[in-house]
């Protein structure tokens, strides 16, 4: 990549930058589709740093600042939801993305047993849907949430060979 990006887990240090971050993406959207109506991944450091204690977050940073974001939770049934991927619009053709993705499906599977792994995205949010597709992500359902905007379900199984080299 050219850069010196270090992936680790997010601390409560982090949780301003990563605030700061989910608003720019949420920006960065709105200003992409011309849609301000676009529901915005922001909320209070409290809550952030409440689910800092208790989820797998991580966190890109290059030098001091946080560049991107991933969150992941594992559920009862094996299903590792992972959320809230979110890339500094500077540092979106980098590869970066796909390197949080994968960092976070790594820790998770070393920590849990996962069967599958699921998230969601915009249905106009073409480079998010090729990424995930690129990681062996499968559409499983699009939802519309009005007339604008459709959510697509994506998941993706844990094969037992995956699992053993993760």
């Amino acid at each position: 990549m050219g850069m010196s990006v270090i992936i680790s887990v997010a601390t409560e240090d982090d949780a301003e930058q990563i605030l700061k971050l989910q608003y720019l993406g949420y920006q960065s959207e709105a200003e992409l589709y011309g849609d301000w109506g676009i529901e915005p991944l922001t909320q209070t450091l409290g809550s952030l740093r409440a689910e800092l204690s208790d989820r797998h977050v991580l966190v890109a940073k290059l030098g001091d600042e946080v560049v991107g974001t991933v969150r992941g939770r594992v559920e009862e049934n094996g299903v590792a939801r992972v959320a809230r991927l979110v890339v500094h619009p500077r540092m979106q053709r980098h590869g970066l993305g796909g390197r949080l993705l994968d960092a976070v499906e790594r820790q998770l599977l070393d920590r849990h047993d996962v069967r599958s792994f699921e998230l969601s995205t915009g249905h106009r949010s073409l480079a998010n849907l090729r990424l995930y597709a690129r990681h062996g992500y499968r559409q499983r359902e699009v939802t519309e949430v009005s007339r604008r905007l459709s959510v697509v379900a994506l998941e993706k199984p844990v094969h037992s060979e995956y699992a053993a080299t993760a």
